[in-house]
């Protein structure tokens, strides 16, 4: 097995490394600045973004009001050399709802849009369908990073050799994992656990971004499994489309959470998937969907 550099940064450091680059930088009236990835391979993550995105929604909400919703549309790649900025727009303070639209820039140029809703939780009628997929355990499962190491030790020096070395701050435990080198053709659904690897700080704000975040891995590459093919094995080119999150309860991202995944189509060099993430204990706490561009190399 390949084995990380001694080096290699504590747990803690690395999710405060996370929350340092969800964090945001005030630059005028509902202007911010995000920080970019120092160890970036190139293209902004998508997830990054939105996350981003929601985080300068949220600091022009009052802290009362939880996001409920997310809608984000990518409209062009970002790049890991430059900041990005965000520009709100205050569409809606209602009396239980606010609403905002931001664009977020580099050097001019919109390369993405976000709308996200807020709420004062209120009670109301509460059913919740589906139920939980019935899989083993976290406990019960390898780490993700540990399959990363292995295909990591079987090719060469690579951007895709040093994106599967780096060190992540998600712990993810894959029910059904993927071969990254050779994928076989499978049903087109997938079940992940996850959580971070060190404790985030407790505010309700920092799970719902580091949610956004997380939300934009694995759930894409469901669509492929059917197909037999994986972006990484170099077989097919993908970019997100637009993606969007509702949330529904709340929860902890530093505590193991279920996402599950299921595309039920894909063509015209798209893929459509959708998923449920539930806490351990079976509550269904957010809902994702996705759309990509899906193109043969």
């Amino acid at each position: 097995m390949n084995r990380p550099a001694e080096n290699t940064p504590t747990p803690e450091k690395i999710v405060a490394d996370l929350v340092f680059l969800l964090d945001l930088e005030a630059k005028g009236p509902d202007v911010f600045i995000g920080r970019r990835r120092p160890d970036g391979t190139g293209r902004v993550f998508g997830g990054q973004a939105i996350a981003q995105a929601l985080g300068a929604a949220s600091r022009t909400v009052d802290s009362g009001r939880r996001a409920h919703s997310l809608h984000a549309y990518f409209l062009r790649p970002g790049s890991d050399d430059l900041p990005i900025e965000y520009r709100v727009k205050r569409d809606l303070d209602g009396r239980s709802f606010s609403n905002r639209r931001v664009v977020a820039s580099q050097q001019g140029k919109p390369i993405l849009n976000l709308t996200a809703s807020f709420q004062i939780p209120v009670d109301g009628p509460s059913h919740q369908h589906p139920t939980m997929p019935d899989v083993p355990g976290p406990d019960d499962l390898i780490p993700d990073s540990e399959i990363r190491l292995d295909v990591a030790g079987q090719i060469p020096d690579s951007p895709i050799r040093r994106l599967l070395l780096r060190p992540f701050p998600v712990d993810f435990r894959s029910v059904e994992p993927r071969d990254w080198l050779e994928p076989q053709v499978r049903p087109a659904t997938s079940n992940v656990w996850f959580r971070t690897v060190a404790p985030l700080p407790p505010e309700p704000a920092v799970h719902r971004a580091a949610l956004a975040y997380i939300s934009d891995f694995q759930i894409l590459a469901t669509v492929l499994q059917p197909h037999g093919k994986s972006i990484h094995s170099g077989q097919v080119k993908g970019a997100s489309l637009d993606h969007a999150v509702w949330f529904h309860d709340d929860f902890s991202v530093d505590d193991w959470l279920l996402f599950a995944t299921e595309s039920p189509w894909s063509g015209a060099a798209r893929g459509f998937a959708r998923g449920q993430i539930f806490t351990r204990d079976g509550r269904l706490v957010a809902s994702v969907t996705q759309e990509g561009m899906l193109r043969h190399v």
